[in-house]
């Protein structure tokens, strides 16, 4: 038995915690994902740093919340000397590798290697780096290189040129690639070439960066036609603000509905996602294979997060940058035979900023002071461990900071000039239908959770 596990740290961008076959959903298909829930434990209650991918990443490599590392949008980037996930565990001996999107710096009108030595200093030894789907149509890397070698480059870059003119946010179309040249698959692909090549004597940590299941909603081949379309969950329906919610919270409320968004786009668009999703599940399994051929799985450390979900429809939005559930809530699965239990799952809430300090732990590294996750290894040694009682979640929208504290039953929301936004009993109403901010059955409330997310992050109260 190896000292130190291998570890592979598998992340889709944009997958909600619902879209798991395992989690319930009555139609998708994720067999491979499911394995880690089978063979380890799955967080139903895990919650995102951000809900936008650069701030989520961020807290995920750092193990900062938002306030700490100042990243709220899709701009700038860590100092390339902070602390990091990686560089910790190159200090205790892995070889640290990154394939696919990073994002943890701002993407566009470069390639791709001329920011490896930010990724090297931020603690990679090994990166084959690409960018997310919209990133590619304007920034090259190894992806774009081999794209560009088959004649596939200009095909796959008019196809978007021609989506972003349209100024079609509902436009469900596959895209003009194979899918064994998609986006997933050529990063699934080469992280199935790095564990095959692999013959250092260190253990390795692997990260995967899929760009799926991310829009533009253009999953190719027989992905884009594997789900019906008619039997999609119907979306959360939009609600109008009550009588006593504020004007601000009432335009926040209303802000960013798509009024032209009919149930048959929401359910092309689903049935699309649903397809990306499967694409990304194909090689997980791939991946899987491939360790198993190397004799790796019985001692292997398997790590599965989303930095955030995607509306898809819920509540008339779609995308991300809100803190409803269905871009909030992420799926997060720990797997470790002999040391997590098979299939077990723990309401617990959980942050992803949280995924530092366990694989820390699991490996013996010291935790770097200042982490602001709890380790998730008493949840994963005792399901009905409480590991703590309220989660946050901060993002730039609309040009104003915001901030969530998240109980296990309640959700609370402010701007930064301190006004609450929102507040949802998720007890009474998972839909998040009654915005129960400003009702006077709720002030108590809404006192409580204002006091705790000043304690927890300090923001300018008006």
């Amino acid at each position: 038995m190896p000292e130190r596990p291998s570890i592979l740290i598998l992340m889709p961008d944009q997958q909600r915690a619902d879209c798991l076959s395992c989690a319930g959903h009555p139609q998708i298909r994720t067999p491979h994902m499911d394995r880690i829930a089978a063979e380890g434990m799955r967080f139903t209650h895990a919650c995102t740093s951000s809900p936008l991918c650069m701030p989520a990443r961020a807290s995920f490599i750092s193990g900062l919340h938002v306030h700490d590392h100042g990243m709220w949008a899709n701009s700038g980037e860590l100092a390339p000397g902070d602390e990091s996930l990686f560089r910790r565990l190159q200090q205790c001996g892995y070889w640290t590798a990154h394939v696919g999107k990073s994002h943890y710096y701002g993407h566009g009108g470069f390639h791709m290697r001329e920011r490896e030595p930010y990724m090297h200093a931020r603690g990679f030894d090994y990166v084959h780096e690409t960018t997310g789907p919209w990133a590619t149509a304007n920034t090259d890397s190894y992806m774009t290189d081999d794209w560009q070698a088959k004649g596939l480059l200009r095909a796959f870059r008019d196809d978007y040129r021609e989506r972003a003119q349209q100024r079609d946010r509902f436009l469900v179309r596959p895209s003009p690639l194979p899918t064994e040249d998609f986006l997933d698959s050529y990063i699934g692909g080469q992280a199935v070439r790095f564990i095959d090549e692999y013959d250092g004597e260190r253990p390795f940590c692997l990260f995967v960066g899929f760009g799926g299941p991310h829009e533009p909603w253009d999953a190719p081949g027989g992905y884009a036609t594997m789900y019906d379309p008619a039997g999609t969950p119907p979306p959360i329906e939009p609600a109008e603000p009550g009588p006593w919610v504020p004007d601000h919270a009432a335009d926040w409320q209303r802000t960013g509905r798509f009024q032209d968004m009919t149930p048959d786009d929401v359910q092309r668009m689903r049935a699309n996602y649903y397809g990306k999703i499967s694409l990304v599940d194909h090689w997980c399994g791939r991946i899987f294979a491939a360790c198993e051929q190397r004799g790796l799985m019985d001692e292997l450390l398997v790590v599965f997060w989303s930095d955030h979900g995607e509306m898809v429809g819920d509540h008339g939005l779609l995308h991300k940058s809100r803190f409803f559930e269905s871009a909030l809530r992420v799926p997060l699965m720990v797997r470790w035979p002999g040391r997590v239990a098979s299939g077990l799952t723990t309401d617990a809430l959980a942050e992803t900023v949280d995924i530092m300090p366990t694989v820390l732990e699991a490996v013996g590294a010291d935790v770097p002071e200042g982490c602001r996750g709890e380790s998730l290894w008493p949840a994963l040694r005792d399901p009905s461990a409480t590991l703590r009682d309220a989660a946050i979640s901060e993002v730039a929208h609309r040009g104003r900071r915001n901030t969530m504290i998240r109980t296990d039953r309640c959700k609370y929301a402010v701007h930064e000039d301190g006004r609450g936004y929102m507040l949802y009993d998720l007890a009474e109403d998972p839909e998040e239908r009654s915005n129960l901010i400003g009702h006077s059955d709720a002030r108590a409330v809404e006192c409580e959770l204002r006091e705790r997310l000043f304690e927890i992050s300090p923001r300018r109260a008006s």
